[in-house]
């Protein structure tokens, strides 16, 4: 019998409160305890249950690999933060805002090494199997990161360049939570694979979506500013095809919004959007988000396990792919 979602997120959510941070250095943990609880779907290790139950169910090796995933996610997100000077995640202050920088990359460092302790409770005896894909997640997501604050200062950045940084960056993670969840459930090499790209393309569809959104969204659905990657000059795919697309006095128009750096430029963010329907490249970030999704569905479609076995999967990609404007 298979267990639900939401009981994924109570085991989750369980499991974590049983991990003892409240001990010294307060210093230390306090801040751990305080990124965990701000809240989140915790999406990328209920994946690792999901993609389990296609298989050999196993509870606990399930929770101790959801448990280093989102210790792992969470302690990039201490630094990301730290590195990009971002005074609020979630709503709330910043670990580094909160405390100081100092704390905020100790208190990460402590994450990750206790992520690590929760990959060596699994009992699998593919627990190799499971450290690669782990390790080669882990590093890949930094390999992103350095990629992404690259970018910013780079003028020559090609669209494949972003989207094997969005790649790194975003959608290993969904992927490597899928394979280590087969893994545990006994998968065959092929299906292991297979659940890995199906978690890649979804990934990369879910960040286009996520950069079409902060241009085209609704505010009160898309829980972030409308605008704010236009008013900070990010790379997105959105950008990169209109600096490639552009001709004329559109390109002249581009150039001069971007040399300005107002943050609360609402006429920038209105005025470049129009330089993107112009040139349409908000069609053109759609149709490749939908690229993506098709060959995620494919994926899903091709990892042999009956049908009945793949809904909550299923699901899952829908949730992901039918994001509301």
């Amino acid at each position: 019998m298979q267990t639900s979602s939401l009981n994924y997120e109570t085991i989750i959510e369980q499991k974590l409160a049983e991990l003892s941070f409240n001990k010294a250095p307060i210093e230390l943990y306090e801040p751990i305890r305080y990124i965990l609880n701000l809240g989140g779907k915790r999406l990328r290790p209920q994946l690792i249950f999901i993609a389990n139950s296609l298989f050999e169910e196993n509870i606990e090796d399930c929770a101790n690999a959801a448990l280093a995933v989102e210790l792992f996610h969470n302690f990039t997100l201490i630094h990301d933060d730290i590195m990009d000077n971002a005074p609020l995640r979630r709503g709330k202050q910043t670990v580094h805002e909160k405390w100081n920088t100092n704390t905020g990359i100790l208190s990460g460092d402590a994450m990750l090494v206790i992520a690590f302790a929760q990959i060596n409770k699994i009992k699998s005896a593919r627990i190799r199997e499971i450290y690669d894909v782990f390790n080669t997640t882990a590093i890949e997501v930094c390999e992103g990161q350095q990629f992404d604050m690259n970018y910013e200062t780079e003028s020559n950045v090609s669209v494949n360049h972003y989207l094997e940084m969005i790649r790194l960056k975003t959608a290993v993670l969904l992927g490597g939570s899928l394979k280590i969840g087969a893994i545990i459930g006994d998968a065959s090499e092929k299906d292991g694979n297979t659940i890995y790209t199906f978690g890649e393309n979804l990934g990369m569809g879910f960040q286009l979506m996520d950069d079409y959104l902060d241009v085209y969204g609704d505010p009160s659905k898309f829980g972030k500013q409308i605008g704010g990657d236009i008013l900070s000059n990010k790379k997105t795919f959105l950008l990169l095809n209109a600096l490639q697309m552009t001709k004329g006095e559109d390109q002249i128009q581009l150039n001069k919004w971007l040399a300005i750096t107002d943050a609360g430029n609402t006429e920038k963010v209105k005025a470049i959007t129009e330089i993107y329907n112009r040139c349409g490249v908000d069609q053109l970030a759609l149709d490749k988000m939908q690229e993506y999704y098709d060959k995620a569905y494919k994926n899903l479609d091709s990892i042999d396990v009956p049908e009945h076995k793949k809904l909550q999967l299923r699901a899952f990609a829908d949730m992901v792919s039918k994001r509301a404007k």
